[in-house]
């Protein structure tokens, strides 16, 4: 079963100046259990309203989502999520575990098991010398590590986060990418926001890319890096001396037969290709020349 389906997903928005505008435009698709699904886009792109809409804060125009098979508005699809906002905001007079505290109950936890999962997020997140300050003393990435920890706090088998490494330093940043890969050992469910291709390429299974509202791309992260291979960096040693030859992907069989010929040893062969950024921008210059 699909942890998250999304069908024909459209939301129309009506201003005075511009009549109406689409934030999206039949939007599909699916996000299976256990895989960790980077939605990759632009500012303005419709990522955040695709979150806003599977998470029931605003209402789609045309379209549906499930959650593990059931609508997403469903209570008992509803607490398998854990929903991390893009610009998480929170009751700053509270401390931060009196927050994971408010969560908990919220999801109908009992104290104990409050008490233990509080004491492992803070722990893990590395805000346990902050819990019991108020929140209105901390930093941007701390209420952004926060906002993780709350998500988390329930246990749930689908993460929707909304750009998770905003506002962290490279520390931070690399914390939320082990945090994220380790729920997916878990079994868990990730689909995460980010217009960051790094984010992407370090934790993803699969990525889609959306642009002007529309979803342009999907495809797994190993085929797209694979597909982009342009070349190959060659270390060879021959008579003792070690050289490096930049060869053309086509031409990559035929160098290596005469290199092996010529009693050239091969010391190490490395793929040049396109990263993820390039593989992004050549779908949004694509987009862009064909118009919306």
């Amino acid at each position: 079963m699909n942890a998250l389906e999304i069908s024909g997903l459209t939301k129309i928005y009506r201003t005075k100046k511009q009549g109406k505008v689409a934030a999206l435009q039949d939007l599909s698709l699916k996000v299976a259990s256990g895989e960790i699904f980077g939605f990759l886009g632009p500012n303005g792109a419709g990522k955040s309203t695709t979150i806003k809409i599977v998470m029931g804060l605003i209402n789609a125009s045309a379209g549906s989502v499930s959650v593990f098979g059931k609508p997403a508005l469903d209570p008992q699809a509803r607490v398998k999520v854990g929903f991390l906002p893009e610009n998480p905001s929170f009751y700053d007079f509270l401390t931060g575990r009196e927050y994971l505290q408010f969560v908990g109950r919220t999801f109908n936890m009992t104290d104990e098991a409050i008490r233990n999962s509080a004491d492992r997020l803070l722990d893990l997140l590395e805000l346990s010398q902050a819990a019991d300050r108020p929140m209105r003393g901390y930093s941007k990435g701390m209420v952004q590590r926060l906002g993780l920890a709350q998500a988390m706090v329930h246990d749930p088998d689908l993460y929707i986060l909304d750009e998770p490494m905003s506002g962290l330093d490279p520390v931070g940043r690399a914390l939320v990418k082990e945090i994220i890969k380790d729920l997916k050992q878990r079994g868990k469910t990730v689909f995460f926001s980010t217009h960051i291709t790094a984010d992407i390429e370090v934790v993803c299974d699969r990525v889609g890319i959306v642009a002007a509202g529309k979803l342009r791309a999907v495809d797994t992260v190993t085929n797209i890096l694979q597909s982009g291979v342009e070349g190959y960096l060659l270390q060879i040693s021959r008579a003792g001396v070690v050289e490096e030859l930049l060869v053309e992907k086509s031409q990559l069989q035929q160098t290596l037969a005469d290199l092996l010929s010529s009693g050239a040893i091969i010391e190490r062969i490395e793929p040049k290709r396109k990263d993820m950024e390039a593989f992004f921008l050549d779908i949004l210059a694509n987009q862009s020349a064909a118009g919306r």
